[in-house]
């Protein structure tokens, strides 16, 4: 990850400035040793939008996939993931520890992308969409929509994360504390399976569009993206309407 390329950069004595120390986490929670390696990657700061992968989801090497090839410490990397025990200081020291991090950190990414697709993955990213975990929409009309993360490629360090709104569709940058994440941690498709797999938590209702006014009174044929794009939909719906209406008398005709 970044933090890590950071921590590498400026010497392992600097690791706990980048949220690579023991309990370092959102909530200020304490980890206990055997909290295990995924459970304290997930609540090291700025790493809320990961969900907990299932031990049994890593273990099976079905998921695994095309990955082996990807990593230069593939095995200790694997091997720190399914760690039972957090890393404590003297790890967070040593830059033999933290170099199987970079490739531990990274094959997680990958490995988070393939289960918040699978039945128990999404699941897990349900219930924090539905605390709000992943944020709002910054757009002021969509009146604080739940969002979801997205990548813009399936490629490590290729584009950050960004933040997918299921209202207006559109896609925007994440919170500075989110950033740095990875796109790839997500991929570009789990939003649009989210909601396939969730179609109650489609938003029902179209995005209210801005109207653009001066001095109260609305601009003359000026509208906003949206609003067109509602109007477009509305003609599409209209169409076959229209076209069926027309039909009626043509065929009466030839009766």
């Amino acid at each position: 990850s970044s933090i890590l390329a950071i921590a590498l950069e400026n010497g392992p004595e600097r690791a706990k400035m980048y949220g690579l120390s023991l309990g370092e986490s959102d909530e200020d929670e304490e980890f206990s040793a055997d909290s295990g390696w995924i459970p304290w990657f997930c609540g090291l700061k700025g790493h809320e939008l990961f969900a907990e992968v299932e031990e049994d989801y890593v273990r099976d090497n079905f998921n695994l996939y095309g990955l082996r090839q990807r990593f230069k410490f593939y095995d200790h990397a694997l091997e720190m993931i399914l760690s039972s025990e957090a890393p404590d200081d003297d790890d967070l020291a040593d830059n033999e520890f933290l170099e199987i991090y970079r490739d531990a950190s990274d094959l997680y990414s990958l490995i988070h992308a393939r289960y918040i697709v699978s039945p128990r993955g999404l699941q897990a990213m349900r219930e924090k969409y539905l605390k709000g975990t992943f944020g709002t929409c910054p757009r002021i009309h969509c009146d604080r929509q739940h969002v979801l993360p997205m990548g813009l490629s399936e490629d490590l360090r290729a584009a950050q994360v960004k933040i997918f709104c299921p209202k207006c569709e559109q896609a925007y940058a994440c919170k500075s504390k989110h950033k740095e994440l990875d796109g790839a941690c997500f991929g570009m498709s789990f939003p649009q399976i989210f909601l396939q797999s969730y179609p109650s938590l489609v938003p029902p209702d179209p995005p209210r569009p801005f109207i653009p006014r001066i001095f109260g009174f609305k601009l003359h044929k000026q509208k906003s993206l949206i609003a067109f794009k509602l109007e477009q939909v509305e003609q599409v719906e209209a169409t076959p309407l229209a076209m069926a209406a027309m039909a009626v008398p043509a065929a009466r005709g030839l009766c």
